[in-house]
């Protein structure tokens, strides 16, 4: 049985682990001429996705890709006196199990852990796919496959193609995000320092293994920006605007605009889909069920929704008309949970005041001077906080007969 998988980032390489695994036959094809090096931020990985991940026999190249970013500290624009914070304290809270990676690095390591045994097609992309499973490309080439995945991000193509255009599905939640690599900053040693204001925010942070940083920008805007989400010039020139006038670091990361090689912007957007699929095809990760990035934890759902659309799929020996339904099922109230909390976060990820300024500093202070122990229990009261990602129950597909019918020859 043939597989067809759009996108080469993180969901797409997960999903085409397992599928492999279980003795599918995987393509995945990627737009991007090689691997995606777009300045990807930090991400985080909470104890379902840690599972699976070691299941994958990955979990050491993980751990040896993690941040090791420890401390916060954060400038009141204006002020020149910072409010620390343990970051520990704050995922103890959160997470039993975590880790947080590069994204780049995330996605690196999933594709080396299946390079071997899948068919990567990079520098192309699905023009069409016609119900029967016929699937014409970019480059003029057409092939048949049993079933396409769309594992494309929040801009996916593949749901474009089926679903229909993306404003029929997104909301926007009110900010902006841009990711800029920037040369130096091993003096961080471990600690991310922002500075924030009314409306904005932006910082530096970066990872024990890497000889370069990362700038983070977060903004709000009453009302959502015109721009294409390929225009970088002009996302670009939106960034400047939006943060002309802070001070301490700022000046000198917006310098690298002009000179940096890996550059991401988008708005922080919600995808809201009653249905993932549709005949022979289904979406996972951003593409599917994105909750709004940097705001709810979309990469560990994508690790999560690879592992079971995989696993349902197995379970039922390939059926879709009754896996893709059972893969809904499965993950449905982990993404509807993970929505609501994104809204709540992109509320107050940027002070849309003075008091919020103010308050958020407070919140800090008084984090950094709790228990752990307490902060962490207190979080532990209700599973539909801020530990919804560790409530998830994953089933165990390992006793799941492999489809030996399913062979890469089939």
């Amino acid at each position: 049985m043939r597989i067809l998988i759009s996108g080469a980032s993180v969901a797409g390489p997960a999903l085409a682990y397992w599928l492999t695994r279980y003795g599918f036959a995987v393509t995945v094809v990627e737009r991007a001429p090689a691997l995606r090096k777009t300045g990807g931020h930090a991400v985080d990985l909470f104890r379902p996705a840690m599972r699976i991940v070691e299941k994958m026999g990955v979990l050491e190249q993980v751990m040896a890709k993690k941040t090791d970013t420890e401390w916060l500290r954060l400038y009141r624009e204006g002020q020149s006196r910072p409010v620390e914070l343990e970051l520990r304290r704050v995922m103890a809270a959160v997470s039993d199990r975590h880790v947080e990676i590069m994204r780049d690095d995330l996605s690196e390591i999933f594709y080396d852990a299946t390079r071997h045994d899948v068919e990567y097609v990079f520098g192309d992309s699905i023009a069409s796919i016609s119900d029967d499973g016929e699937v014409s490309f970019d480059s003029g080439r057409t092939d048949v496959f049993d079933l396409v995945i769309g594992a494309d991000g929040l801009h996916s193509n593949v749901r474009r193609l089926v679903f229909g255009p993306e404003s029929r599905f997104t909301t926007w939640l009110g900010a902006y995000l841009a990711i800029v690599s920037v040369p130096g900053h091993r003096e961080l040693d471990g600690r991310m320092e922002l500075v924030a204001g009314v409306g904005r925010m932006a910082g530096v942070y970066g990872a024990r293994h890497m000889d370069e940083g990362r700038a983070g920008f977060f903004f709000r805007t009453p009302r959502p920006l015109d721009y294409h989400h390929r225009d970088v010039p002009r996302q670009k020139e939106l960034l400047r605007a939006h943060f002309e006038g802070m001070g301490r670091q700022v000046p000198q990361l917006l310098e690298e605009l002009d000179r940096t090689l890996a550059f991401y912007f988008d708005s922080i957007t919600q995808l809201r889909l009653d249905t993932w699929s549709r005949g022979r095809v289904t979406l996972v990760g951003d593409a599917g069920h994105c909750p709004g990035p940097a705001v709810g934890g979309s990469t560990s759902l994508a690790v999560v929704g690879a592992y079971i659309l995989a696993g349902e799929l197995a379970a039922y020996g390939g059926d879709h008309t009754r896996a893709f339904p059972a893969y809904e099922a499965e993950i449905g109230d982990y993404v509807r949970r993970s929505r609501t909390f994104a809204v709540n976060a992109a509320k107050r990820i940027v002070p849309g005041t003075r008091f919020d300024l103010w308050a958020l500093t407070g919140l800090l202070r008084l984090i950094n001077h709790l228990p752990v122990a307490l902060t962490t229990a207190a979080a532990k009261i209700s599973s539909r906080g801020v530990r919804l990602h560790d409530s998830i129950a994953l089933k165990d597909y390992a006793s799941t007969p492999w489809p030996r019918n399913f062979s890469a020859s089939s």
